[in-house]
């Protein structure tokens, strides 16, 4: 069902429309000043579209709480602990009810770890209750910074991790993130690139206006409107408001905030015993409880931390270890046996022809390793060798053949390279075409017989 709501006028006095569906989507990536109605538009996008969908709203400073007064919405204090806020959560998903969390009274990190476990329990709800829900983050850049602040680690982690599931794996589940921020630079880039629709209002700093004019695909000159824009007036775009940047005027709301924006006022006459009034003390003020602050550390003395790094840092005593397993010790014969298996399994692979000798070698290592073979381990040089002889396809019988052996020596005057190609030249006459068993080799300095092709004498010897 395509549903679409009022946000305001165009130019030329055109409702603007936002169509619901596409933004449960898509996202909403709000961005302003203070000062220029990013609180307006949420509240104008919120009104709209109460009787439509469910509606979550994280609020830092508790101005939407006014909702419920005419949309239903339940009020959740965030000064609850984590079981509590989770079990919330759940329940909201499961029974569609909108609800306003409000931290309002809590300082940055412990808004951090409230919205961080709320969002969290949103996103954790069971399948069954993966309902269409519109999830409304006001001051994003609280909960996902761009760079660690004055907070605990635990805590940036838990908000921008919470942050970036409902951004970036949210839509699955039927959540669909509207932030609102009052600096680009300030919002986490992998939060922000998520959403594809976006409402720039007026902005001051040209790295805000730069990255708005990016995301708008805009150019830099034309980032310079953002800051005539006036209070209320958004530059719209995305498949759920326009396809190319719409200036439009947002409407009026039916309800409002607990703060508004300060007016100017006369101050009243001045009381003739105003300096009594003021250093005289209430009675009251000895009996009200302290709010605690959190104790500021003192900066250490230079000379303390310098002595502290020049004294010697006591070795850490070894950690137990674990008695080893005696291996059993191998013979010659069978470590060469259990080399040719590795070697074998690894020219086995299909693949093994196309990778290089020092792929296969770190290869070989590798399985000998795992296999716990002792003594030294191969050489590249050696290792080609061996490939060299597994690749010729040589027999048994053949292998412990006089001219084979021979064959094997002159290999050694041959560069690596060459190695396979002189043994498999080496062992053509001996192969199952031909129906005579491979003659006996002559010394190098002898006439060379058929059995070795006369390119192989003449690789080896230009090779010794």
């Amino acid at each position: 069902m395509q549903v679409g709501i009022d946000m305001g006028t165009v130019t030329g006095g055109q409702p603007a429309k936002l169509d619901i569906e596409e933004l449960l989507a898509t996202r909403l990536l709000v961005q302003g000043n203070s000062g220029s109605g990013k609180s307006h538009l949420l509240r104008r996008l919120l009104e709209q579209s109460a009787p439509w969908v469910q509606q979550v709203i994280i609020d830092p400073e508790g101005d939407f709480v006014t909702l419920a007064d005419k949309y239903g919405h339940v009020v959740v204090d965030g000064e609850r602990t984590e079981a509590e806020l989770i079990g919330i959560a759940n329940r909201i998903r499961k029974n569609r009810v909108s609800c306003v969390l409000t931290l309002e009274g809590l300082d940055l990190e412990e808004q951090m770890r409230a919205a961080g476990t709320f969002l969290n329990g949103l996103f954790d709800a069971d399948r069954d209750f993966w309902y269409p829900v519109l999830v409304v983050v006001d001051e994003a850049q609280m909960f996902a910074p761009s760079v660690g602040g004055d907070v605990s680690e635990d805590a940036r982690k838990l908000s921008l991790g919470a942050m970036t599931n409902l951004m970036c794996r949210g839509r699955k589940r039927g959540l669909a993130g509207v932030i609102a921020t009052q600096r680009l630079a300030k919002l986490a880039k992998n939060v922000a690139a998520e959403a594809s629709n976006f409402l720039m209002g007026r902005t001051f700093l040209d790295i805000d206006m730069a990255r708005a004019a990016d995301l708008l695909g805009m150019d830099r000159r034309q980032a310079e409107m953002f800051r005539d824009l006036k209070r209320g007036n958004f530059v719209a775009l995305g498949p759920a408001l326009s396809r190319r940047p719409l200036p439009i005027v947002i409407g009026t709301v039916e309800t409002s905030a607990r703060s508004s924006s300060p007016k100017l006022m006369p101050l009243p006459d001045a009381p003739q015993d105003v300096e009594d009034l003021i250093f005289t003390p209430d009675p009251e003020e000895f009996t009200r409880p302290l709010t605690p602050r959190r104790a500021t550390p003192q900066p250490r003395p230079t000379p303390d931390i310098l002595a502290e790094l020049s004294r010697a840092v006591p070795a850490a005593a070894p950690a137990p270890q674990e008695p080893r397993i005696p291996q059993p010790e191998l013979t010659p014969e069978e470590r060469d046996e259990r080399l040719a298996m590795v070697l074998s399994e690894i020219l086995d692979d299909p693949q093994s022809g196309y990778r290089t000798d020092a792929v296969l070698y770190q290869d070989f290592l590798v399985r000998a390793r795992m296999r716990r073979l002792p003594g030294p381990p191969l050489s590249l040089s050696d290792f080609r060798r061996r490939a060299a002889v597994a690749r010729s396809g040589i027999d048994a019988e053949t292998a412990g053949s006089e001219a084979w052996t021979t064959a094997v020596t002159l290999s050694n005057g041959v560069s690596d390279d060459l190695q396979g190609v002189f043994l498999m030249m080496a062992k053509a006459p001996s192969s199952p075409s031909h129906a005579r068993p491979m003659p006996a080799l002559p010394a190098p300095t002898a006439p060379i017989q058929p059995a070795v092709p006369a390119v192989c004498l003449a690789i080896s010897r230009s090779r010794a």
